[in-house]
């Protein structure tokens, strides 16, 4: 008897602790494949066993549960970082860490427990539950990017970060279509355990071997015929970036004693040498800690690191005036001159729960996390703004880059890139920033659209419609890094169609697999 058979008959066989236990270590495991250690082959470890042990599954219970255990041990280890922000005030916010981690991971698992036991419902025995469960899964992600104000943090598709020509095939059906191809793969070796016959094993060699194989021969067509970056042409003219990256400490960031230093510590490396060759100063979000809308002298100290001309584009909070009801705080975008004229400001759309608010306050007596006892207020949505001598721009706030199809104004002019700004400071030296950025980075591949991102500390870059770095500035640095701004290029069919391409994908792969559900 072949050794992938006896291992695959003695996961079945698992009961009881030992099989939740195992699930949970295999989605560990999987992990592995995320940024930013990118060990892919754990993929072809942990999935197949996933495949088992839903096939030991007994019942409907069983099925979810096998699903749900083994996604909690997927997304506790890609979550952990989270621990990293309740750290900042440990009196305040350690009793959380273990519900933050495991109390969220427990609820976006059940997306995939949902999807596990919809496969058992399906009755596809043999080749064909391969793909019924990568369709299940693909769409379980979708689901969880929306389904209470959303949370698609690592989908399965970002563990390709690392390998650039595999990661082209987003712009098709955006990070859906690399969940959708990954799944396929990475569930495909638990085949070599059934009795196949030859043509189903040519099968299982065509998904593992053939289908990463064929998505980076594409993406490498694609990379070849993008533009070079060191050709003119390629770059928006008359512009220069500079990205500023602090890397304040999340414990300093609000103290009374040090926030007007901190600000010019921005306007320092601001005005760091090259200084009058940028057109455009980027900071990252609430770099400066003051109402700039409203407080004169610091929006005038913020004015002073703008390039005679140009701007500063800075995240603050917004309040609303004085005597004005109800009291609003807004987490924002300026782009002031160096006049001091704010010319344009942007809200964030996309609070975190807990972070910038606290969901059914009335019924959960605790505190957000980030600085001040008021709730921020959401804004309108995504938002293109036209600001003086820059290209129309969609501006992003922290974690609001890591939603597809959902950073741009929609039924309005496209812009012609994308600006991020963040501070992964939250998460420290963890995952969570190198998560963060490839999420970024998929979300400029999608649109077809350069994107700037400047973070506290986190990776502040310039990143093309490609997803090639421009410019960057590591984790845990301080510093600045000037670059070009790339042009926009014909929006890729996630860019003009969304969501439409992954679905067809989806609808494909359920098709072949109810189709194979008789094939040995």
């Amino acid at each position: 008897m072949p050794a992938i058979t006896i291992l695959a008959l003695r996961l079945k066989a698992l009961t009881g602790w030992r099989r939740r236990l195992t699930l949970m270590l295999m989605g560990a495991v999987a992990a592995l494949a995320l940024p930013p250690v990118g060990f892919l082959p754990a993929l072809l470890v942990a999935f197949p066993a996933l495949v088992w042990m839903f096939d030991a599954s007994e019942s409907r219970r069983a099925a979810f549960g096998a699903g749900w255990w083994w996604s909690m041990g997927w997304f506790s280890a890609g979550y952990y970082w989270i621990s990293n922000a309740l750290l900042t005030d440990v009196a305040k916010f350690g009793w959380m860490i273990p519900f933050a981690i495991f109390g969220l991971s427990g609820l976006v698992a059940a997306f995939v427990g949902a999807a596990t036991l919809a496969v058992r419902l399906a009755r596809a025995p043999g080749p064909g539950r391969i793909f019924l469960l990568a369709a299940a899964w693909t769409f379980a992600e979708w689901l969880r990017s929306w389904v209470l104000t959303g949370f698609p943090w690592n989908p399965l598709g970002s563990v390709w970060d690392g390998v650039l020509p595999v990661l082209q095939f987003g712009a098709v059906g955006g990070v859906w279509s690399l969940s959708l191809l990954t799944a396929v793969v990475a569930l495909a070796p638990a085949l070599l355990a059934d009795p196949l016959s030859r043509r189903g094993k040519v099968l299982v060699l065509a998904l593992v071997v053939g289908l990463p194989l064929a998505g980076w021969i594409g993406g490498s067509i694609r990379l070849a015929g993008a533009p070079d970056l060191t050709d003119p042409d390629a770059l928006v003219p008359g512009l220069r970036i500079r990205l500023v990256q602090a890397n304040l400490p999340q414990g300093n960031k609000w103290r009374d004693d040090l926030r007007e230093a901190n600000l010019r510590e921005h306007v320092a490396l601001s005005r760091s040498p090259g200084f009058e060759a940028v057109t455009t100063v980027i900071w990252p979000e609430t770099a400066a800690s003051y109402f700039l809308d409203l407080d004169t002298l610091h929006r005038e100290i913020v004015a002073s690191a703008a390039p005679l001309g140009g701007l500063v584009l800075t995240g603050a909070p917004r309040i609303t005036p004085r005597g004005v009801e109800p009291l609003q705080i807004w987490n924002s975008l300026f782009a002031i001159t160096a006049n001091a004229e704010v010319v344009g400001v942007y809200d964030k759309a996309h609070l975190v729960p807990f972070g910038e608010y606290v969901p059914f306050r009335g019924l959960l007596p605790i505190a957000k996390i980030t600085h001040g006892g008021t709730d921020f207020s959401a804004g309108p949505g995504p938002r293109t703004l036209d600001l003086p001598g820059l290209p129309p721009v969609s501006p992003l706030i922290c974690y609001e880059a890591i939603f597809p199809n959902a950073v741009i104004q929609p039924d309005h002019e496209r812009p012609q890139w994308l600006l991020a700004v963040t501070n992964d400071g939250w998460f420290g030296q963890s995952a969570g920033p190198h998560q963060h950025l490839a999420a970024a980075r998929m979300r400029a591949i999608e649109e077809g659209l350069p994107l700037a991102r400047a973070a506290n500390t986190g990776i502040s870059a310039m990143i093309d419609p490609f997803g090639r770095e421009l410019a960057r500035i590591p984790l845990g640095d301080k510093g600045f890094a000037d670059a070009p701004l790339p042009k926009a290029i014909t929006p890729p069919p996630f860019g003009r169609f969304g969501n439409v391409p992954a679905l067809l994908l989806l609808l494909a792969c359920l098709g072949v697999g109810l189709g194979l559900r008789g094939l040995k």
